[in-house]
């Protein structure tokens, strides 16, 4: 069985085992903090309600069996603590039939929780911590050496998140092929982070090499990854590299850390140990025939549900972070495909008043990630993902995108729900619940390196218009009552 093995990739695997692991655990947490206000049964969008509307073919997740908010939330923490089991390396400790089952477990959990997870898990790193997470059942324990075919499928993985970003931008907003995208990306990009004043604020010679860096980055380097050894290695080090530059200029969930991993799962031992103190690989049995069957079984599952990701790459009509399944099983990848260049806010506010007049109070709601308090600096919270924070940022963009959330959102402010207040920095109405909320629309800028001296802020911002006119409980009951039955 030495086809079918390969040694020198033990490290590698330990670093795409835990890696995964670990993001699997604060997936888990992020989920079993944030979904009762987002979609418990009194949520913004609740899961019973999407379930009455979807079958279990469409949309496979354990909760159509049954759903209850303590269900979903001991789901959470039975996730978060088999993730940490793993991370701690119980999968090397049992047989590998066990271990295999652990690891579909947990992609059978979170699986079941972005299933019904609607707007608020409608990002790309959802499906890439999904493929991740179906990948790793394959790639074995200490009870055998890892698969070759498994690694090349990681690779295939990395090539298609990296190729997938880097053809979206040419294909898309014209200022990456004029490199001049990131004289705006850092000023408007979701949810900017601490360093993200400076990186805008670098010369503009510098900010276009940084294109032209990232489109060699994504578009030459990943056919690198299937290159020997150690070209092999060389090209995963530069993708480590561009992804370490995008976790310091912003909060992208956990996208960049596990592309970071999957790269790591390129490296070979070799390579590892020409730069880096790493423990050598031990002597590991040939694999069992059961898990070879299994591991070209889903080798060939794999190959055929690549053809479709494969097609759209190559189309000029490529489509960005799309899952061709609904179990997510080989999906394609894609950011930034378009770059805004001025940045919008909406920003929500509260007034105790019984009445709305000219001369009304109105106090501000701040947000834990997105930009408010121009005087606040942009914190980091990736890969932590701060799912209101983020919806905040395409409502901004466009009224649509908020449609299914925004009412019920303001809904749970006018009630001081606490689940929901949970979600924010700050609640001006400790107190008492406000009687009226609303919600404006400002352009951002970051301020000059002059401007943040003078005034001590990160943010200047200019009211655009109102984005929703002041509500009460009254007209929500109002409404809810009018609309036809």
């Amino acid at each position: 069985m030495e086809w079918f093995t390969a040694s020198e990739y033990w490290l590698s695997r330990q670093v795409l085992t835990r890696g995964v692991a670990a993001v699997y655990l604060i997936a888990f947490v992020v989920a079993a903090r944030q979904f009762r206000a987002l979609l418990g049964e009194q949520g913004m969008l609740p899961v019973p309600r999407w379930l009455a509307r979807r079958s279990f073919r469409q949309t496979p997740s354990i909760f159509h069996f049954h759903y209850s908010d303590r269900f979903f939330a001991a789901v959470c923490w039975i996730g978060a603590a088999l993730s940490a089991a793993m991370l701690a390396g119980v999968a090397d400790a049992v047989p590998l039939w066990a271990a295999m089952l652990m690891w579909a477990s947990l992609w059978v959990l979170y699986l079941s929780i972005v299933n019904v997870g609607q707007e608020w898990y409608a990002f790309g790193w959802e499906s890439l911590l999904l493929e991740c997470g179906f990948l790793v059942i394959f790639l074995g324990n200490d009870r055998t050496a890892p698969p070759i075919l498994v690694l090349f499928l990681a690779r295939w993985l990395l090539f298609r998140v990296e190729f997938g970003a880097g053809l979206i931008k040419l294909r898309g907003d014209s200022c990456w092929r004029d490199l001049t995208c990131l004289y705006y990306h850092h000023e408007t990009q979701p949810m900017p982070g601490p360093l993200s004043w400076l990186f805008h604020h670098l010369p503009k010679p510098l900010h276009r090499a940084e294109v032209a860096g990232n489109h060699f980055a994504q578009l030459v380097v990943p056919f690198g990854l299937f290159a020997p050894q150690p070209v092999a290695s060389i090209a995963a080090a530069v993708v480590i590299v561009t992804q370490l530059w995008l976790v310091l200029s912003g909060n992208f969930a956990w996208l960049n850390w596990l592309t970071i991993v999957l790269a790591c799962g390129v490296v070979s031992q070799t390579a590892a140990a020409a730069v880096l103190p790493v423990p050598a690989a031990p002597s590991l049995p040939g694999p069992p025939p059961w898990f070879v069957g299994l591991v070209i079984a889903f080798t060939l599952l794999v190959a055929i549900r690549s053809y479709r990701p494969a097609r759209n790459l190559l189309s000029s009509h490529q489509a960005m972070n799309r899952s061709f399944d609904p179990y997510h099983l080989v999906n394609t990848y894609g950011a930034f495909g378009s770059i805004g260049r001025t940045r919008f806010e909406v920003i929500i506010e509260g007034t105790g008043d019984a009445t709305v007049t000219d001369r009304t109070h109105w106090k501000e709601y701040e947000f834990k990630g997105k930009p408010g308090d121009p005087h606040r600096l942009p914190r980091q919270f990736a890969p932590y993902h701060l799912r209101l924070d983020w919806l905040m940022w395409f409502a901004a963009a466009s009224p649509r995108y908020a449609q299914p959330w925004l009412i019920p959102f303001l809904a749970r402010l006018l009630e001081n729900d606490p689940a929901t207040l949970r979600l924010l920095r700050h609640n001006p109405f400790s107190e008492a619940a406000p009687r009226f909320v609303r919600a404006q629309l400002y352009l951002y800028r970051f301020t000059t390196p002059r401007e943040l001296v003078r005034s001590g802020a990160w943010w200047h911002r200019t009211l655009v218009s109102p984005y929703l006119p002041p509500i009460s409980l009254a007209d929500l009951h109002h409404r809810s009552h009018a609309q036809p039955r």
